[in-house]
Formats: C-alpha cells, structure tokens, sequence
C-alpha cells in the first residue's frame, strides 16, 4: 500500500474542532470516534452521559444461499424481445421475476450510560470538543466549584475505547455504568467489568418494507442463526470503591476513573454461518482488555494520536486567512451564520477535513468497509439498512481515499470487491448464465449480489441494476493509477476482467448495429413514453454506456500495463468500437435515455447518466468540448438543488467542468444545517449541527464525496496530468493545501494569492513522466521548464526521479 511522505513540506496549524455549548439532544447532535472497528457517538450529556457504541463488522444475517431465483434466467430473453417491440410495461413486469432478497443490515452495538447524580444541581462553564487532529472527544462543565473533564477516544493502536473521568478536587468522582442493547443480550459483572452477550438478527428487513409481521426474525434463516456479540466495560479507578448493583457497576468517591471498552463479534468471513463457523468472540473482545489495563492513560493517548496523525497530518488546507477567524463560536453556531450568508473559510475548511477524519475513523476494518453511515448508526432498522448500496453510495465513500493521502484505507473496500466477485460470479451463472460477475445495487457484509426486492415487491427502477461490479472496477483500477503498484494490479486484474467479461455476455445488438444493455435502468429516476405513460425498465440508459464505455477502458489499459491478455483486450477493444455513442437531446442535454425521453423528475437527485464526466473521465472540456457542453446543459436542467450527497456529487461534477464557481455555489448548500423535527431546516439536503451529511436522513457519503470535491477544485490529475486550481472559486482569494495525491503517485502542495497560484510543488514518489497543467502561465524552478499555450490554459511536461520535489512559479 502507498504510504504518503510529506517530504520538504511543513503541514500547518489548523484549528479544527467541533464545538457546542451544550449537551446533544439529538443523535445527530453527537460527536462521532471511532477506529475502524469500534464507533461511538458522545452526546455529552451531564448527568446522564450517552455514549452510543457500534462495533463494524455486526451485522444480521449469514451468508448468501446459492440460485435464490432458479426461474430468472427464463424471463431474460422475454425482457428483451418486449424492449425490442417497445413493450415497456410487460418489460417492467417481467423484469420484477428476475429478484431475490434484500440485503441484509448493519447494527447497533449498544449504549454506554453513565450516571452522576449532581442532585439537579445546574452546571456551568459547559463544553464539548472533539478535535479531528487527535480524534479526541471532551466535555467539560463545572458544578459546586468542582471542574469535571471526560476526555474519549477510539484508539486503533489498543483496539479500543478509553474514557478518562476527573475533577480538579480528590475523590468527587461517584457515578453508576450500565450498558443496554437493542438486539437480544444478557448482562453479567465479571472480575469487576460489566459484561454484555448478545445475538444479532438471522434476518432484518429494510426499514421501508412493512408488509411482514416480523421484520426482525432470530430464527435460523437458511440453517444459520445470527452473530454472537460480546461488550466488554472494565473500570480502573484512583481512590474510591468498586462494587456492582444488580447488573450496574457502582464508583462512589474516585478522584479519577479510567473505562476500557471493547467488543467484538464472531463474523468470520462473508461465506462462513457467525454461528455455528463463528470466532470465538468472548477471547476477541478480552484480548485487548488484557493489554491495555496495565497502561497508563497518558501513554495510550500519546499511541493514538501518533497512530491517527500518521493519516490526517497528511494533508492540510487554509483558505482566506485574512478572514474573521470563528472557530471560537460554538460549531453549530458558524452553521447558522453561514446559512445567513456570513463568510466562514474556516468553516469549510474544517467541512474538508471532516471527511478525512471520517474515513480514517471507519475505514480501518477487514471485509467490512465503510457502510452507508460510516460506523455509526443507533437503530435496529437503520435508514436503507446502513447498507451498501453500490448504485453510486458505496463508491462515493471511497473518492477521496487516494487524493486525499488516506490510501492504505482503501483495502476493506478492497477486500471486499474480491468477496463480491466471488458471489458474483454465482448470480452472474444462475441469474444470467453469463461468464463474469455481477453486482446489483445492495450489498452487505455478506456479499450479497443479487437484484434485491423480495422476488417481485421491489421496483425495477433502483433493485434491478446490473452495473456495481462495472462501477467498483473502476476502483481497482485507480488504486493502481495512484500508487503505480503493478504487482498490485496484477492481483486485481482478474477481477477487472471478470466485469468485463459479464458485460461482454450482457451487451446485445440494436437494429442499428450498437451493443446496448437489455434490460437496463437509470438509478433511481422514471422517463415518460406515449404521452404520459411512466416507464422504468429501457434498452441502454445512458449510465451502463458510460460505465461500460469506462470499464473497457480501464480494462485494456491494465492489460497493457500487465502486457498480458492480447486476444481478450482485442474482444474488448472491438466490443469498445461497437458501443451506443452518446447522444445529446433536444434540449441540448446528455440524453439520460436510449431515446430523448421525458424524465418524470427532471429534478431528481442522481444523475447517473453524467458518471462519463465523473467519476469516469470519458467527457471533460480539454477532450470532449461538445459533449462537456451537453453535461452541463444537464447538470442546468436539473438544478442547484438535492440531497445532501446529490449536492456532494454535482459539486465534483462541476468542477470537472471547470466552473469553481458554481460547484462552490452547491458545495455551501452542502453546509446548509439541517434538523430532522425542524421543519425550518429539514425540508432540505445540507448537513446536521455535528456536520454529518443530511440526505435527509444520515448519509455519510456527502461527506466524503464533499471532501473529494474541494480537492476537485484545487487539483485535478485525470487526462494523465495535474492540473493545478482547475476550478477555483472566485470566494477562495488566498489559500494553501499541501499533502494531496495525483495519479502517478506525485505528492501535491498548491499556494495562492488573489485568485492566482503563486506556487506548486510536485513530489516525485515513483519518478517518471509528469503533465503539469495551470490556467496561467508558469516555469518548473531548476529544470527552467517554460509552459506551453494550450487549449485550455498552459500546460509543460517534463521527466521526475523519485523522492524529489519540482517547484513551479508563475512566468515572471
């Protein structure tokens, strides 16, 4: 995996803290930690302190059955002969035979409850914290002239969550520990810890189904029972006493408390039943227990921070320093005073850095990466199962992982790709009797891989997709792209053609000689045909062509790399020539459709037909001018407007169009604070007082994709170059980042002033060639490389060693 070294490069002071003058009322209020594997949301609270604890990898449900729908495959060919007669309803109808089972779902661990009895008294001098330099949590507040601080933290280096507890007066610290789950458990003390067991769900259905009489079942489900859990909470107290109430640990008079928590499930694998092939999840969650114990507090926060800085020191981003600095205003106080139309650069930076902080935090864990909500999630059923939904969530999560300096993150999305293409593989044969693998639009611990929708009661417009295992290749491929790992390629190659060959077998002919797909759909939207007749199912939406159009790329690119596969580059190569090109509609648009359709909602929230312009690189202004214009005449049409993570991707949208400017005008409607029972602030996408995005309700992956958007608009290293301030917003005057990557592995810091860069630095890690483009001219220090006039902007290319920094200065 790539390590990125900020060589040369002197990473700034930031301020970057969340902070409130008041305990969380709301779970969305909450301040997120977690370390990879253990998450928790800290509310803060006085007397009651809630700390709501996830652990990643417990899920319910076991592994996938074999042929769920042995009849699928006898619907295909009848799909595809009413598409071809335009039948679009039998289509539809036939096309609902061709589902299984819903995904499974992510659940909560549990709550953490400390009580302090305070006898009402009221506190002051309140305040809660949490630091993403350090991923450390505080709340501090002072009552009878006592000052309490709680200060938590997930640690990765410990496998587990600390909790100080003190006052600045001895033996003032008395308070009761309980834990509660909402899954099915049993609490005991054990060697003076409280302990809870539990088991997860055999099954749970999506929170939007309500037709079944349980939707939450802990029988055995395809002879397998759900997970087993264990919550360890082991107190180390200075002064005072340690005795139990019932299933309660009591501290009456320490003048300091340390908590250790850990958990642990007995996940094994995504084909191995938790239950009967499960770990032994008792010894997973002492283990860390055990160590960590004898540790001094001081010593295991002086690990973690080292451990957490080792990813977010990275990268670091100032943006108009001259600016009112308001990061001593409570956090969702700079939201509402943003939302007015106050200037707060601080504010979105903070927003930026968020993102990775977020990802360092959940994406840390074997086969599980981050889900729909990170790690944190506290209900039984979760807002679309916290799933993975792989239609655009799942790979929305991971687009700053490689640009923003987090890529040895990567691998529990890695990890999990292989797992998909091996049940792929299975639904691919069965569904299909296609060679390959495929992947449909949910997915879970499990791998699951087939079209959900309960064998018919889902609509074909979102649970029959054919294009995930298309989309997450793209994945494979960039990895590669940023750290030129060829033996790392080489691994994953199969995996990329095994796409490829599902959409090889996929690909039908029109009567014009094209290859479409047939069936197909554009996630999640419906077209008008015949008036104003509602149709779903459609021959080639404009979405498959491109990611298809993509992975036949990606896939002869990396044979090539590979020199390897000559006959089957040139079947994709023929098959590339053979593709339905795009069209441009009578609107001036992207045509969404095969043909110009209406859209029922010109306005909805995915724009799925523009992934050629990203994450894809198939259209951009230097290569493609005429269809460049075509997408932004569509990203006009459908408005400046969505759910949080729609704002999220059109922000990146817009800055491959290199309009900063407009992707800034949908970045700050990112920032726009929302509150679920509001209706002042919950009518809209935006995010929530602790900065999560709000779709709404919680999507974690705006705030990724709004990471990787600011990024977006500062560099950009498609078109097999760096492009310095592609897009920068006319708002950001004055700015630096340092510690952001480019494919190719080059290390990129960017400094400027009045709207105009002043100097890059590119850090050579691999050496090679390097494209340099800027919108001014400039010159490479020491090589005196002068720039060239270009199509858009000016543009040098010159040759790297590795380990070496190149300066690049405005011509004078």
């Amino acid at each position: 995996m790539l390590i990125a070294v900020i060589t040369g490069f002197s990473c700034y002071a930031q301020n970057l803290k969340l902070q409130y003058d008041k305990p969380a009322v709301e779970w969305t209020e909450a301040l997120p930690i977690g370390n990879g594997t253990l998450g928790a949301m800290v509310f803060g609270r006085v007397d009651s302190e809630l700390i709501q604890l996830n652990e990643a990898t417990l899920w319910s449900g076991g592994p996938v059955q074999k042929n769920v729908n042995p009849d699928a495959f006898k619907n295909l060919a009848q799909i595809r002969e009413a598409l071809t007669n335009e039948d679009f309803e039998k289509a539809y109808n036939l096309t609902k035979n061709m589902q299984g089972a819903y995904s499974e779902s992510f659940m909560p661990l549990g709550d953490l409850i400390l009580n302090q009895n305070f006898n009402g008294q009221k506190a002051d001098s309140y305040n809660r914290s949490l630091d993403i330099e350090t991923g450390l949590a505080v709340t501090n507040f002072k009552i009878d002239s006592v000052n309490y601080k709680r200060e938590i933290f997930a640690s990765a280096p410990a496998q587990c969550i600390v909790i100080k507890l003190s006052a600045d007066q001895l033996k003032k610290l008395s308070l009761t520990i309980d834990a509660s789950s909402l899954l099915r458990n049993q609490k005991t003390i054990q060697n003076q810890a409280l302990v809870l067991n539990g088991k997860a769900p055999s099954h749970s259905d999506p929170n939007y189904i309500d037709y079944n009489k349980e939707p939450v079942i802990y029988d055995d489900v395809a002879g397998c029972r759900g997970m087993r859990f264990e919550l360890i909470i082991k107190p180390i107290i200075k002064d005072g006493e340690v005795s139990s109430d019932g299933n309660k640990l009591v501290i009456k008079n320490a003048s300091e408390v340390l908590l250790f928590v850990s958990a642990a499930t007995s996940f094994n694998g995504f084909d191995k039943c938790p239950d009967s092939q499960g770990k032994d999840e008792h010894k997973l969650a002492e283990s860390p227990i055990k160590k960590v114990v004898a540790k001094k507090y001081d010593s295991l926060l002086k690990e973690h921070i080292a451990d957490f800085q080792h990813f977010f020191n990275r990268v670091s981003l100032q943006l108009n320093q001259k600016e009112t600095n308001k990061s001593n205003l409570p956090t969702d106080t700079r939201l509402e005073q943003y939302a007015k139309g106050e200037k707060d650069a601080g504010l979105e930076a903070l927003f930026f850095q968020y993102g990775r902080y977020l990802l360092i935090s959940s994406s840390r864990t074997h086969n599980t990466p981050a889900n729909l909500q990170g790690i944190w999630n506290n209900k039984l059923r979760a807002p679309w199962s916290s799933n993975y939904t792989t239609n655009i969530n799942l790979q929305m999560n991971y687009w700053p992982v490689e640009s923003g300096s987090l890529s040895e993150l990567f691998f529990p999305l890695d990890e999990f790709i292989k797992n998909v293409s091996v049940t792929g593989a299975e639904t691919a044969k069965s569904y299909y009797h296609a060679n390959g693998w495929v992947l449909h639009h949910n997915s879970d611990i499990w791998a699951t891989t087939n079209p959900v929708g309960d064998f018919g009661k889902g609509d074909p417009m979102w649970a029959n997709w054919y294009m995930g295992a298309n989309w997450l290749s793209r994945h494979l491929w960039e990895h590669y792209q940023y750290t030129g790992d060829v033996a790392y390629l080489k691994k994953v190659y199969p995996i990329i053609k095994g796409a490829a060959e599902f959409s090889l077998d996929w690909l039908q002919k029109d009567k014009n000689g094209y290859l479409v797909t047939m069936p197909s759909t554009s996630p999640e939207n419906k077209y008008f045909y015949d008036g104003k007749k509602g149709g779903v199912v459609t021959t080639a939406s404009t979405m498959d062509i491109g990611i298809i159009k993509d992975l036949f790329e990606n896939t002869i690119e990396a044979s090539k790399v590979l020199n390897t596969d000559l006959e089957f580059r040139q079947t994709v190569s023929q098959a590339a020539d053979k593709l339905l090109p795009f069209q441009i509609g009578s609107k001036g648009q992207l045509q969404e459709w095969y043909k110009d359709f209406e859209d029922e909602d010109p306005h909805h929230r995915h724009t799925s037909h523009l992934y050629a312009l990203h994450p894809a690189n198939l259209i951009s202004p230097l290569k493609t001018p005429e269809l460049a214009e075509a997408a932004k005449k569509t990203l006009e049409l459908r408005g400046d407007d969505g759910t949080g993570w729609s704002l999220a991707w059109k922000v990146n949208m817009w800055a491959r169009l290199l309009d900063g400017n407009h992707a800034y005008k949908l970045f700050k409607n990112q920032l726009r604070l929302t509150k679920d029972n509001d209706p002042k602030y919950s009518r809209h996408g935006g995010c929530y007082p602790n900065l999560f995005d709000a779709h709404p309700p919680f999507q974690i992956d705006g705030n990724f994709a709004g990471t990787a958007g600011v990024i977006e608009l500062l560099m950009q290293s498609q078109n097999k170059e760096i492009h310095l301030l592609p897009a920068l917003p006319d708002a950001w005057t004055d700015g630096e980042i340092k510690g952001i990557t480019a494919k190719g592995n080059f290390t990129v810091a960017i400094k400027w002033e009045g709207g105009k860069m002043t100097q890059g630095t590119i850090l050579s890690n691999n050496g090679g060639k390097c494209s340099v483009r800027a919108e001014t001219p400039f010159v490479i220090e020491k090589l005196n490389i002068k720039s060239e006039k270009s199509s858009i902007g000016y543009s040098a290319v010159f040759e790297t060693k590795k380990g070496i920094s190149y300066i690049i200065v405005p011509s004078k």
